[in-house]
This record gives structure tokens, sequence and C-alpha cells, in this order.
């Protein structure tokens, strides 16, 4: 029986490290080929690694919470066919990097890789104590993401009323069963303390060695010493898709010179439609909100002011405005782990129907952890709906390799001046940033309201 170590592979494009978020197996498990082994996070999204052998779970080398670089051992496995001795999968002979589908040729692959994923993975029983996690019956049938989202907000899954085809538990029940209207919001908010301020007593410390006098030791301060009580303040690693949004953002914000425009809209018709597409038989399976008809406008707008939809690029002969022909729409996602701006491609050749389903399945694997980087790569222009947090407006930073991004505020009933008189209305702001560098203020200015017509008169878009 010869022993393998596992590697941890290249599940992205060029990524280097990843996080471990759970381990399915513990030393002493017999595992079958594509069973999942470990749950990890990486800077893209959530990946279950399967087992691309058979055997017996020797030990494992990286604990959960560890982040771990591409290429490091993870765990080893006894494998239940000899072999010539011990050997790596994700790792050649001579110790680089291998095929990170660990195919070692005997048809063994990892999910996502190779075969094109038609294999079932079992998970196993959680290694950590039932405590530190939420309880989740292991006879409850529901596929990972749902199990995730399940511990994110606390759902006991054997308590959940099971609605999909195969008897399986969805993320609508999930969410049902939680009360929430939208996984965005905050479960609990804890409270403020009673008291605002308190002083806390420092003992003095023994002197180093035997001074003749020892020197009179400084006080500190309120804020210092509200600081040093346990529990008052917490430390958060930056890793992940929180990593990997930060320096994003900031490469973004101090490469491109943003400016931003924003304008009101009534958008008492786009209303209107929403609810005409929620009853036609056309759309009864699709979901359909305010954000479908923001997707057709600013894919309409993009072809009238092209620039919105370039990107600046940084050549060796100088710098280039490279205009894309085509849009792949970003729609900014906060989920439970962090913001993902997963992108439809070639948008502009869908249908309203169609644009609506990619809109729901982008929306859906984003806030169940199932994005691929493949997905959030090559984006073209971004959406961010905002009014899902209640905000009217705001000043979104562009997304890299983006010109422009554009916000939709809440849509909310106000007085409107029509034909002369005040009347209630449904109204929101349409917001955006631009990249200064690729687009002038007419430019911009001009797109905002052309989107904004759209809203205001949806009609428009059967020209």
């Amino acid at each position: 029986m010869s022993t393998q170590t596992f590697l941890l592979p290249d599940v992205g494009e060029g990524l280097t490290e990843a996080e471990i978020v759970q381990w399915r197996v513990k030393p002493g498990d017999s595992v079958a080929v594509n069973d999942v082994l470990v749950e990890i996070e990486t800077a893209k999204s959530l990946v279950e690694l399967p087992s691309p052998f058979a055997g017996t779970v020797g030990e494992v080398l990286a604990a959960e919470g560890e982040t771990v670089n591409v290429g490091a051992p993870i765990i080893t496995i006894a494998a239940t066919t000899d072999a010539a001795g011990p050997t790596t999968v994700g790792q050649s002979e001579h110790g680089e990097p291998g095929d990170p589908s660990g195919d070692g040729g005997d048809g063994a692959v990892l999910v996502g890789y190779g075969t094109g994923g038609h294999v079932q993975s079992r998970r196993r029983k959680p290694a950590a104590p039932a405590e530190q996690r939420v309880a989740a019956s292991v006879g409850v049938v529901a596929k990972p993401p749902i199990r995730k989202l399940a511990r994110d907000l606390g759902v006991d899954l054997a308590a959940v009323q099971p609605s999909g085809p195969a008897g399986e538990v969805t993320r609508d029940d999930v969410m049902r069963h939680a009360s929430q209207a939208s996984v965005f919001r905050n479960i609990e908010t804890p409270a403020w303390g009673d008291v605002r301020e308190e002083t806390i007593p420092v003992p003095a410390r023994e002197p180093a060695g035997p001074p003749a006098v020892a020197p009179a030791k400084p006080v500190p301060d309120a804020t210092l010493r509200q600081a040093q009580e346990p529990g008052r303040e917490e430390t958060i690693a930056v890793k992940g898709v929180r990593k990997a949004t930060s320096s994003a953002m900031v490469q973004s914000a101090y490469s491109a010179p943003h400016v931003s425009v924003w304008t009101d809209v009534d958008a008492t018709r786009t209303m209107e439609l929403v609810k005409r597409l929620k009853a036609s038989p056309d759309f009864a399976d699709v979901k359909v909100s305010p954000l479908l008809i923001m997707a057709r406008a600013v894919i309409w707008a993009v072809r009238r002011t092209p620039m919105v939809n370039a990107a600046w690029v940084d050549a060796e002969g100088g710098a280039e405005i490279r205009v894309r022909r085509y849009v792949n729409l970003g729609i900014a996602a906060a989920t439970p782990r962090g913001l993902l701006v997963p992108n439809i491609k070639d948008a502009q050749d869908l249908s309203m129907r169609d644009l609506a389903r990619a809109l729901e399945k982008l929306t859906l694997t984003a806030r169940e952890g199932r994005t691929t980087p493949a997905d959030q790569q090559g984006g073209t222009i971004t959406i961010t709906n905002i009014g899902v947090f209640g905000m009217d407006a705001g000043t979104p930073i562009i997304n890299p390799g983006e010109s422009g991004i554009v916000a939709l505020g809440t849509i909310r009933q106000k007085p409107w001046v029509v034909d002369g008189e005040v009347r209630p209305r449904f109204v929101t702001t349409v917001s955006g940033s631009f990249d200064h560098r690729v687009i002038d203020g007419d430019g911009m200015s001009r797109f905002i309201a052309d989107v904004a017509s759209i809203l205001e008169e949806p009609a428009l878009l059967l020209d």
C-alpha cells in the first residue's frame, strides 16, 4: 500500500493561494475517487476538492482557517492499490506543479476539470466539533452550496421543508425558513454596551533589573484602556474574496480618475412593465425585477455611447483605449463571503427572457458561492443595484479593466410633477462613475441620460 500526498491545485486561473474552509474527512476515513476531501476558498469562489484516488486518509496537513499556497501538501492518503512508492497529486515527479486535474491516467479527475463534471461527489461528516457548526442533518438532501448558505444564515437543514423536485432543500427553502427577504441583510445586529466609556486600572510592571529608582510609568489614556479590555476589539484577517476585492478597489481608485454623475428618474412605467412581465406566461418561471429593465437599458445605451464600454490599456508603445463592441455585463453581487462581480457574456445578444434567466442564474450562483473565476473575468461594464440596501444613489468604484459602472438606487413612491400637477410616482436615482481618461463629460452624461430615458419609457427598447 503506497502513500499519496495531495498538493493544493490551482483551481482557478493563476491563483496562488487558498484558505482551508472545512475538511470533509478525518484521519482513518475511507475515501473513494471523487469523494469530497475539503472545501477551500480562493480569491474568487468556494471550491470543493475531491479525491483523485481511493484509499484511507492518513494525515491532514493543513488546518481549517489556514491559508495555503498552491502546490503545498494538504493531506496524505494510503492508496488501496500498490504503487512504486510515495507519490503526490498536483506535482510532477520532478517537484514541479503537475496537471491540476489530478488525472493520473486512471480516469480520476477533480470536479470541474477533465470529463466535464458529471461525476457525483459524496459529502462526509465534518471533523470539527459539532458545537462549532450549525446543525445540518446528514439525512437531508441538499447541495453543498445550500448547506453553506444554511450555515451562514444559522438554519438547521433538518427543520427545513424541502420543495425541490427530487425532495432536496433549495435556496428558497432556506431563505424562507430564515424569514429573510435577502441574504444581504444582517441576521443579527449586536447591541451597544450600556457603558460608553470606562477606566480600567493597569497594574504597574516590575522593573526589568535592580534600578536605583523605578521611573514613573505613564497612565494609558481612556482609548488605550478601552482597547486593552478583552472582547472590545476584534481583528479580522484580510484574505480570500476580501483580499482580492480590496486590492482591486485600490488599484482602480488610484489608477483611474473617477468622475460621477447622477439623475432622478420617474420609473413608474418600468414598474408597470415589471408587473406585466410577472403576469405573462412567457416569464412564469423566470424572476423579473427592475434590474432586468436596467440591464436592458444599459446595453441599449452602450450602443449609443460605446466609449463607456471601452478600456484603458497601458501598452509598451503608449497607452491605448480598447473599445469593445460587445457587452459582458457585470452585476455586483454582495454575498456572505464578500463582493463578487460576475458578468453575463455577450449580453447584447440575449432576448429579454434570456437576459432574465441569465441574471437569475448569475445571482443565485454568486449567493451560493459557486461563481467561477472565468465568470468574473472579461467584464466590460458593471451594474450595482444599491437599491436593495435602501440607498438612493452612490459613487461606486469602477471594476478594474472597465471604464464605467452604473448604480440603480431604491425605487420608492415620491411626489413628482406630471403635466403641472404633483402626483405620486415611483422614483429612483441612476448614478454612475467613469474613467475620465476614456470618457468625457458629455459622453458620460449622455449615457446616464439614455439609461434614465429607458427607465422612464421602456417602450423605447422596441426601437
